[in-house]
């Protein structure tokens, strides 16, 4: 494990070393301490060698002792939406957890998913990729899954820290959230994609033709691959008798019905916001009210205190700001310019050329996190569609590849969400997504463009 962490490190090193040395020397002297400070930041959170929020920390007193950026900006992660919706995320998973009904749900589930560890991780795949098309948030779908996921582990007999228990949260995290990139309204990404390409080219995305186009791979085959690693990289039998029953709690009956008919509103809610107009967080939030109320005894002082946990909110809104920072300063278009300029696009070679594009974007998350790589990218579509001779539609699509490719934890908020929710440490994404973008290089690009080929929009 020392060895695999260095070997990161080093790897962290020369790209960032890489990259500087692209950069051309016209930066402002901002500019040029922006970077820096991007790219430790980048290093920290990539290496996990102080937690999250010691990074997220440096990166905020950094730039505002140096003057670089305004406090509007460097904490605009607080005021975003997602932050809300991790807010949310905490308070349901408390009262789910605190109630019992994560339990009573866990021993429903366990005669379907308790026949085979195989079993159980392609299962909890399967719900995560189905509420990927009701709910419109990753964070409220990891909200309502993960205390049902941990709550079927305890069930099981995983010890907290056995690789029986981390694999059961890091198949939620990762099933609640990447499968969705492939259905267009269900993660942030997706729909700031949609909104600047109208906005500013004027392309529209239809929901099902974005859906046939993207989900057979990035849906399908990807989340069969998730779970192949999961199952490789979290080894583990579900043993007759290490189960236990859930002790029953007569008294708590009411109390268990009584959320559930809350989430079910809030699901319906959520899932139909594109004909209420009422934003996802919003919702959230009015939910959590309702949960925390006093005296209804959902989620109490105490285990409100318990449950939300703020180094979790403090990392999420360094990596939610980090974005905003790379493009207030100029960063970004920078970036994304000096790395175009290095890839060999040419007309006439489509796979080379669809290759590129793809791993342009899932690079330039690495600066931008996965919500800035459609502001970064969207206004450079014309120029990338004559140098490759795909049309506009084509070259925009291509960044849905690239920002579901998630080489680093941090780029992705509701990944380090979910093992939050779920109590677990979140140092075993490294493998998954280090592992996930490999095979994503070798086996789904090379899939996605013959499926494109197919469609013929190449």
């Amino acid at each position: 494990m020392a060895y695999f962490r260095q070997t990161i490190v080093g790897l962290i090193l020369l790209l960032a070393i890489g990259i500087a040395l692209t950069i051309p020397g016209g930066l402002s002297q901002d500019q040029a301490l922006t970077f820096g400070i991007v790219l430790i930041t980048l290093s920290l959170w990539a290496t996990g060698l102080v937690p999250g929020y010691v990074a997220s920390t440096f990166f905020f007193a950094a730039l505002l002792l140096g003057d670089l950026a305004a406090p509007e900006v460097v904490f605009s992660g607080f005021t975003s939406t997602a932050m809300w919706l991790i807010v949310t995320g905490f308070v349901i998973g408390a009262a789910i957890t605190h109630s019992g009904l994560g339990a009573r749900l866990g021993e429903l589930a366990r005669p379907h998913l308790s026949r085979s560890y195989p079993m159980l991780i392609g299962g909890l795949m399967v719900l995560g990729m189905a509420l990927g098309f009701v709910m419109p948030s990753s964070m409220g779908r990891a909200a309502v899954l993960v205390p049902v996921g941990m709550a079927l582990a305890d069930v099981l007999g995983f010890a907290r820290g056995s690789a029986g228990r981390t694999g059961t949260a890091v198949v939620i995290a990762f099933g609640t959230n990447m499968p969705s990139f492939a259905i267009l309204p269900s993660n942030i990404p997706n729909v700031i994609l949609s909104g600047m390409a109208e906005r500013l080219l004027g392309v529209q995305f239809g929901y099902a033709e974005y859906l046939l186009l993207h989900y057979p791979v990035l849906g399908l085959v990807k989340s069969a691959v998730i779970v192949a690693l999961v199952l490789f990289f979290f080894p583990a039998r579900i043993e007759e008798n290490g189960q236990r029953a859930m002790e029953a709690n007569p008294a708590s009956g009411k109390r268990q019905l009584a959320l559930m008919g809350i989430l079910l509103i809030t699901l319906a809610l959520w899932a139909s916001d594109q004909f209420h107009g009422l934003n996802p967080a919003w919702v959230g939030l009015a939910v959590s009210l309702v949960l925390m109320t006093p005296k209804s005894g959902f989620v109490p002082p105490l285990v409100f205190k318990s449950s939300v946990d703020f180094g979790t909110l403090l990392f999420v809104s360094g990596a939610l700001a980090l974005g905003v920072v790379v493009n207030a300063s100029g960063l970004g278009a920078i970036i994304a310019r000096e790395v175009t300029g290095l890839l060999p696009l040419q007309q006439g070679q489509d796979f080379v050329n669809f290759m590129s594009l793809s791993l342009l974007s899932s690079m330039t998350s690495i600066f931008t996190t996965m919500p800035g790589v459609p502001a970064i990218l969207t206004p450079l579509a014309n120029d990338l569609s004559q140098v490759t001779g795909f049309s506009q539609q084509a070259v925009l699509m291509t960044q849905v590849i690239g920002f579901s490719t998630v080489i680093f934890p941090y780029q992705i908020g509701p990944l380090i969400v979910a093992m939050g929710l779920a109590g677990e440490s979140t140092r075993p994404l490294l493998r998954m997504t280090l592992a996930l973008t490999l095979a994503t290089v070798i086996l789904l690009i090379p899939l996605d463009y013959a499926w494109w080929k197919v469609l013929g929009l190449i």
